[in-house]
């Protein structure tokens, strides 16, 4: 009888485990989605955080510098999405390191502009000028663009959104473009007739985009910054809530009253940012 009693006592206790380990894994199915950002845009996202929790999903922000690839830190699983670039950049990332990092959801256009403290006009832009330009290959090209559009220079025919002096094929006014670290094209202004400057950087070092002497304006779409993640990880509910979220009301008027202009909200379809190379084709 006793050992019976004993036995029927362990029973009970293996199913209080049971349903404990079920509790636990329940749990751990609703963990907090790691987000690797950069510092041009925490406001934004210190913002989504507080949305998102409001909706249920609890996210953890993590600040990642200059001197580290959000994309390589995506692929190690230190984080579950990032939120630092635009569509063609991890394209071009993809291209080089044969990775399938993949675009969830848009979040804003932060238009590239052309700066300079010598000229308030594209038009005075003089022959043999220095024109600085970010040295990375998806943000070359897209100042070649963005030169094109302001009537300086033409690309060359079947341009694919990458940099490159191989890359001009009409240069009247014989400009020099002088590739540095995107980081830097707010310092070398003095030193060139004008710089190109990433909108998060021109934020970080003080401009707004109405400082620039020309900006970008229909060049933009393969430009558009995203949420990304990696390919086995698209189809997950908590990034496709978080993709919802970001691009709310609030979080679109957020944005719009905190950047000036700076930062513009965007809502398009993954596919129009999957087959963004096809607005290339009207250059």
């Amino acid at each position: 009888m006793k050992k019976i009693a004993i036995l029927f006592l362990l029973v009970i206790l293996a199913a209080v485990g049971a349903v404990g380990c079920g509790k636990a894994d329940e749990a751990s199915t609703s963990k907090t989605l790691k987000i690797g950002i950069r510092g041009s845009e925490s406001r934004t996202w210190d913002f989504v955080k507080e949305q998102a929790q409001k909706e249920g999903l609890s996210i953890e922000l993590v600040q990642l510098n200059a001197n580290v690839n959000p994309n390589t830190v995506l692929l190690e699983g230190d984080i579950d999405a990032n939120a630092f670039q635009h569509v063609a950049f991890l394209d071009q990332f993809n291209q080089k390191n044969n990775s399938e990092i993949v675009p969830v959801g848009s979040t804003i256009i932060a238009p590239l502009g052309i700066y300079s403290d010598k000229f308030k006009k594209i038009e005075e832009i003089p022959d043999n000028a220095k024109i600085a330009v970010p040295n990375d290959d998806s943000n070359w090209g897209r100042s070649l663009v963005l030169l094109q559009e302001a009537g300086l220079i033409k690309v060359v025919d079947n341009f694919d959104g990458f940099g490159g002096a191989d890359k001009i094929k009409e240069n009247p006014k014989h400009l020099e473009i002088v590739p540095v670290d995107g980081a830097t094209t707010p310092r070398v202004m003095k030193d060139v007739a004008a710089s190109i400057i990433n909108n998060g950087v021109a934020v970080e070092a003080g401009f707004l985009l109405k400082d620039s002497i020309f900006h970008e304006s229909n060049t933009a779409k393969p430009y558009i910054n995203i949420i990304a993640t990696t390919k086995q990880n698209e189809n997950r509910e908590d990034l496709k809530k978080l993709v919802e979220i970001y691009q709310s009301k609030a979080v679109s008027d957020f944005i719009t009253e905190t950047y000036k202009g700076n930062y513009i909200p965007t809502q398009v379809t993954v596919d129009e940012l999957k087959n963004f190379k096809s607005a290339y084709a009207s250059k």
